[in-house]
């Protein structure tokens, strides 16, 4: 069953994103519909195309919407000294360091970017993740990450560099690959 939304991007970002910037008369709409047992989606709109494309039913319940992970949005590092601090940090707290190299212009790094923070989600406060956009910051700091290829997803555990992965391939792999790392150094 869907339902005609007014504003369907404001819906889809409260019921697939629960951002807390969502003006509340959308807020009671969305929540109405979603108690119906409805995804508010406008028929034809590029939600309702983007979203029937990638696999969203219509008339999934509240509970499939909800059951999925939320995500935790990755910090950025913009200066050696914020990454010596984040190290520092992580190290007294016995925490690993997921630290995304990216790049704006990049299409697997733009694609990647959720997906690293539905898994910071699901690793959180054990592994803390961080993003450092090359193209914004210095080149000591990308020197110091020693990046070559983007995107890059290094682990750093005690101050120190501990494994990396390329990410050339489908974001899936690239994510079970980030998740084998992270289960073989905690």
């Amino acid at each position: 069953m869907a339902v005609l939304a007014p504003n369907c991007c404001v819906l889809h970002r409260e019921l697939f994103h629960r951002e807390q910037s969502v003006h509340p008369l959308s807020r009671r709409c969305a929540s109405a519909a979603a108690n119906a047992g409805a995804v508010v989606l406008a028929p034809g709109s590029r939600t309702w195309k983007k979203r029937t494309r990638v696999g969203v039913k219509l008339g999934a319940s509240r509970q499939d919407v909800s059951s999925r992970p939320m995500s935790v949005p990755m910090e950025a590092i913009t200066m050696v000294e914020e990454l010596d601090q984040v190290l520092e940090q992580a190290q007294e707290l016995s925490q690993v360091i997921i630290i995304d190299w990216m790049a704006a212009w990049c299409r697997k790094c733009i694609y990647l970017k959720p997906k690293l923070e539905k898994l910071a989600a699901e690793y959180d406060p054990r592994v803390r993740f961080y993003l450092v956009d090359v193209n914004k910051v210095s080149r000591e700091l990308v020197k110091r990450g020693n990046i070559t290829k983007m995107p890059t997803i290094q682990l750093w555990k005690d101050k120190e560099w501990k494994d990396e992965v390329v990410g050339g391939q489908k974001a899936w792999l690239v994510i079970d690959e980030v998740r084998e790392m992270i289960q073989k150094h905690i």
